[in-house]
């Protein structure tokens, strides 16, 4: 509230309060926005996308004469034409899309909920799961008249993705509405995609959750990613794979990661230093052929974790050095960490041939399967 309104408030007799913007429905009359939902998992950003889906659904009882308020608005002029159906979008009309890796997330729903921690909205027929900016498009060609579509996870889409919602936006009015996570489990944008979606949006709604460390109630921005074995949390090392599919699911196994949202003294992210200063230059050797000092490490990671650089690191840094930290050295306990170390190196980093991976997975007798679920989470999929 500004200085003006609360004198005005004071003279009049009222106490002293804050007066906060208002929270208010949805607005399908201003087009062509493409709206960035950011936030740590747990934050409620499909929840905003339900919120929205509620909204739509009041707007369309209102009277027909007030169609043109939400129709159009783009610089490409539409006719309509009554015998084809097809004309103006109306911002009213809304469309749900799901990415297609998601499937495992919310699987007690039906098949057509828009569905978030807590609860759903049916869709009916205007919700479809997708894998490509082309699959969009395709969406965007067969449903004309939907003018406001919601696109759940839109980090995840090729490049392209950002581009398109653009020039559909500018051109036809269209508004999208992309609830996603901006960083990902290491505090770094999560990809090409999420840069470009930053750079080209209009709007961008920021979301934050409680920490939910036991001990802390501060506002949390990250998304925390954890094991548990044997009841002990263990946090993920820094170069855990990128993309693991299913995180909405709580786990015991040790193979299998659990989120949720930590603010910056909670988020435990160990092995930044060792992957710079360690992995990542062994695996530019290999990349160059050197590939046995790369192998030395990894079979010390999977047979003798002591005797591997990572344990030095991580005595050095958070049992030795000055501020200990016995979270952080729990993220040795976690199984598979030389596996882990291949996904990062020939998935994300590419600094591994598909012919070494599996050399070096045969040498070490590496968990094949574990392998091939994560990288096929990483779109480079492998068979052994």
């Amino acid at each position: 509230m500004d200085t003006h309104t609360g004198t005005l408030y004071k003279s009049l007799g009222f106490p002293s309060v804050t007066v906060h913007e208002t929270n208010t429905h949805f607005d399908f009359v201003e087009p062509s926005r493409t709206i960035l939902v950011i936030g740590p998992m747990g934050s409620g950003k499909t929840e905003y996308a339900a919120r929205l889906w509620r909204d739509a659904a009041v707007a369309r009882k209102k009277g027909p004469s007030i169609s043109w308020l939400t129709s159009g608005g783009g610089t490409q002029k539409e006719l309509f034409e009554p015998e084809s159906g097809i004309g103006t979008a109306d911002r009213r009309n809304t469309f749900f899309v799901r990415y297609s890796i998601d499937k495992a997330r919310f699987a007690d729903y039906p098949d057509d909920a828009l569905a978030y921690r807590g609860g759903f909205v049916r869709c009916g027929k205007n919700i479809a799961m997708i894998a490509t900016s082309f699959d969009l498009e395709d969406l965007i060609r067969k449903n004309p008249r939907v003018g406001t579509w919601i696109i759940d996870e839109a980090a995840f889409y090729d490049e392209r993705l950002a581009y398109l919602v653009k020039r559909e936006s500018e051109q036809r009015g269209l508004v999208f509405v992309m609830p996603t996570l901006l960083l990902n489990f290491r505090g770094e944008i999560f990809n090409a995609t999420a840069r470009l979606l930053m750079e080209t949006s209009t709007d961008i709604y920021p979301l934050s959750a409680y920490c939910e460390h036991q001990e802390c109630l501060e506002h949390a921005y990250n998304t925390y990613r954890y094991y548990l074995v044997d009841g002990v949390e263990c946090p993920a090392l820094f170069f855990d794979p990128l993309i693991i599919v299913g995180g909405d699911l709580q786990r015991d196994d040790p193979r299998e990661p659990n989120y949720c949202t930590r603010c910056d003294t909670h988020h435990y992210l160990p092995g930044k230093q060792y992957t710079y200063f360690t992995l990542k230059p062994l695996g530019q050797r290999a990349s160059v052929g050197d590939i046995a000092p790369l192998e030395a490490e990894l079979r010390a990671l999977a047979f003798d974790p002591e005797a591997s650089e990572l344990f030095r690191s991580f005595r050095a840094n958070y049992q030795d050095g000055p501020n200990p930290s016995r979270e952080r050295m729990n993220a040795l306990r976690v199984p598979l960490i030389a596996e882990r170390a291949v996904v990062y190196l020939f998935a994300e980093q590419n600094l591994l041939s598909a012919e070494q991976t599996r050399g070096l997975v045969e040498r070490l007798d590496l968990d094949r399967d574990y392998l091939s679920r994560r990288l096929a989470d990483n779109k480079r999929p492998m068979t052994f």
